[in-house]
């Protein structure tokens, strides 16, 4: 979707918005797929409420992207255009064991940040690709932790109230790849309270977590991460790597060799084909074990 009213690019230019025109979601993708649209690069939290006013009155639909590394997004003009936070600098402010984390923030760097002074516990997410916010959207967590653990309060934009709130960690409920924000809240920080830890002890947990990931993950491929979440007591990709699918591809859209939750983008996957792939996958486990695997991978149908 493309906004062509000069005089409305004004109004958004004047709440701090940096527009491109005409942008490809799969630049902004760790899958390397996406269609073209409008982004909407805000620079300023307190007009996000006005500049949704805005988009809602001219009628012009929007979602919003944190780091594109948990999403498939479709092929061709999009019909809506894309909200995405500028993250401020610093990104991160330490007072104490408190950590005050701007959601456009980079995980694995402010895991680094804050384990240079000391303070872990989220080590198992060095490797996690994309922003604070999203990992908190979805409790990201590996290795026996998750995010929601140090989350003490949380600032977003409701949708539901159309203002920014700040939300006690008490209010939040944190599960399994789950939480209680609503689909159209738009995270905007995060304070996480961090237990002081030796930088070397710290270290050589990362490390310990890097290695597991270099030996069973295809890092430096196009994906989106793990496409299906675990059902409870069992391993999607146990399943899967059962079924003897890894490798399995429908188009440049393939079941990795190397982990066989992962799909990854071979070439020039489109949409259409990452979704059928992870259809087909889904069909045969739901026959062979009969479970129904949920996607763990956000979809954005056109």
């Amino acid at each position: 979707m493309r906004v062509s009213d000069l005089k409305l690019r004004g109004h958004f230019a004047e709440l701090g918005v940096d527009l491109r025109h005409g942008a490809k979601l799969s630049e902004l993708t760790s899958l390397g797929i996406g269609g073209t649209t409008d982004v909407f690069r805000i620079t300023k939290h307190e007009s996000i409420p006005d500049l949704l006013r805005l988009l809602d009155t001219n009628h012009i639909p929007h979602k919003f992207l944190g780091g594109g590394s948990n999403l498939l997004v479709d092929d061709g003009e999009l019909p809506w255009v894309v909200l995405q936070l500028v993250p401020p600098e610093p990104d991160v402010i330490l007072e104490g064991n408190l950590a005050h984390v701007d959601a456009a923030a980079d995980l694995g760097r402010t895991v680094t940040f804050c384990a240079k002074r000391d303070l872990g516990g989220m080590e198992g997410l060095i490797g996690v690709p994309g922003t604070v916010g999203g990992a908190l959207r979805m409790n990201a967590g590996a290795y026996g932790m998750q995010i929601g653990t140090y989350v003490r309060e949380v600032k977003l934009y409701r949708a539901a109230t159309r203002k920014i709130e700040t939300l006690r960690g008490h209010q939040i409920s944190f599960e399994y790849r789950h939480t209680s924000f609503a689909a159209d809240d738009m995270m905007l920080a995060v304070i996480l309270e961090l237990p002081s830890k030796p930088y070397n002890e710290i270290l050589k947990g990362i490390r310990i977590c890097n290695e597991k990931r270099r030996s069973s993950q295809p890092l430096g491929q196009k994906s989106a991460g793990c496409i299906f979440k675990n059902p409870p007591g069992a391993s999607a990709g146990r399943m899967i790597d059962e079924l003897g699918l890894k490798g399995l591809s429908i188009g440049d859209a393939r079941v990795s060799d190397r982990h066989a939750n992962f799909f990854v983008n071979a070439g020039q996957a489109s949409a259409k084909d990452m979704q059928a792939l992870v259809g087909d996958v889904r069909e045969r486990v739901q026959k062979a074990y009969g479970v129904a695997l949920e996607n763990e991978v956000v979809v954005w149908n056109a």
